[in-house]
């Protein structure tokens, strides 16, 4: 948060140097004053100075001096008022009158005199705009800092103070609940994380659970599997100093022995059934749900990965209609079987075919290049199998068999074949869902 803090702080330093630089070009700005407003002002002096000769025999000393006439009648933009006798004056007086001033200005003539009124064309900007133009830039930097500051407490802070969760889950820091946040950008990110947490900790349970359980069948096996290999020890080393000499003594004993052997097969079955059992566990939710839907985020999810691996990717025609099962898990299972036809595929072609049948709704996946072979079919869904065409691609061997246990807590389908279309070898999987 330090850093955020630094950057506010130079952002708001920036705005008042912004306002002052702006400030001090508008100090020394002249602007031009538009449409010649002080020509309205000197019209209006040439109709009133007649009037003043006529009262006071003689012409105004200065432009103060006809304010006072006109009571007060102000004259904007005009400088100064100045006066030259035509009659008692020279004409050298006259041209230096006439010259001499350096200012703008305007020359008339009555009947007795000479009039020279300077004026202003340009000036500084006017209060009013100079008031107008700071508000407006102030108004606009307190709301930029206004923003600043609820960015940085409604998305900056809490975010700043969920980044260490994630580091926290992957160290197994699960027990502690999240506080409950009603932060509109982050409330249901605190919610989810909560029930990833959870989760997280009724898997660490269980799975501590299983180990516990797995360990103590196995400590029981062991303890149980050496009676049995004492018995046959025993009987080796009788056999092995030849103590039996009847015939029929030593058939029996090896008898005992093949007993205790199968003991031993049936122990070790039972550890392996223990060592299989429940290494996967299967999290359906049942229901029911549009299939245009699942199929939606399907394509929506292949469209830009096909492009870019150059595999050209379709979905037929398909009608949408209400299924059953766990839409989640069926993506699930359609993103493993694509995954696959991408992966053992030539990288060709994978598209997608769909028919309502009258209790069910089948789809079908197929990829161009198969290179399994037929008599290895009936074992792709069994796991940790992989087949002959797997080359140098890893994998585990429990994809397929991960989709086959879905679809059947699903209470669905899933098979696979070989087939030609346009004398091509084609990979075809189908999977079948019951309608609602």
């Amino acid at each position: 948060m330090k850093a955020i803090n630094r950057q506010i702080v130079l952002t708001i330093c920036g705005m008042l140097v912004f306002i002052c630089l702006v400030n001090l070009y508008l100090s020394k700005k002249q602007v031009d004053y538009v449409g010649r407003e002080y020509r309205i002002a000197i019209n209006r002096i040439e109709q009133v100075l007649p009037e003043v000769e006529q009262e006071k025999g003689r012409a105004p000393k200065s432009l103060e001096e006809l304010m006072e006439f006109t009571r007060n009648e102000s004259y904007p933009y005009l400088v100064g008022l100045s006066a030259i006798s035509i009659e008692h004056s020279s004409q050298e007086e006259i041209a230096r009158f006439l010259m001499e001033e350096k200012e703008d200005y305007v020359i008339f003539a009555t009947k007795e005199y000479y009039y020279r009124i300077t004026y202003r064309s340009q000036g500084t900007v006017s209060q009013k705009l100079y008031i107008l133009i700071n508000g407006v830039m102030i108004s606009l930097c307190l709301m930029a800092l206004a923003l600043l500051l609820y960015i940085r407490k409604k998305i900056l802070l809490p975010f700043y103070q969920l980044s260490e969760l994630p580091y926290s889950l992957s160290k197994g820091n699960l027990t502690i609940p999240l506080q409950e946040n009603k932060n509109r950008f982050f409330g249901k990110f605190v919610w989810g994380m909560d029930l990833l947490r959870e989760k997280l900790e009724e898997n660490k349970e269980k799975e501590l659970s299983l180990q516990k359980e797995k360990k103590l069948l196995l400590l029981s096996l062991s303890h149980d599997i050496k009676t049995p290999l004492s018995a046959i020890k025993l009987y080796a080393k009788a056999l092995s100093r030849n103590l039996y000499k009847e015939e029929a003594k030593k058939v029996e004993i090896a008898e005992n022995i093949n007993r205790k052997v199968d003991e031993i097969e049936e122990y070790i079955s039972e550890i392996v059934t223990a060592s299989n059992e429940d290494f996967l566990h299967f999290e359906v939710k049942n229901g029911e749900f549009y299939l245009a839907d699942a199929l939606e985020k399907i394509r929506e999810y292949y469209l830009e990965k096909m492009a870019l691996n150059q595999i050209a990717f379709y979905l037929g025609e398909y009608r949408n209609c209400l299924v059953f099962g766990d839409e989640d898990r069926f993506i699930e299972v359609v993103q493993n079987v694509i995954e696959n036809a991408i992966k053992y595929g030539d990288g060709k072609k994978i598209w997608l075919e769909m028919e309502k049948k009258d209790e069910e709704y089948e789809i079908r996946i197929l990829n161009t290049g198969c290179q399994l072979e037929e008599k290895e079919l009936p074992h792709i869904f069994d796991s940790f199998f992989r087949g002959s065409n797997v080359e140098k691609n890893k994998g585990s061997g429990l994809g397929l068999y991960i989709c086959r246990e879905l679809m059947h807590l699903m209470e669905g389908e899933i098979m696979a074949g070989i087939t030609k279309v346009e004398e091509e070898r084609v990979m075809l999987v189908r999977i079948i869902l019951h309608l609602v």
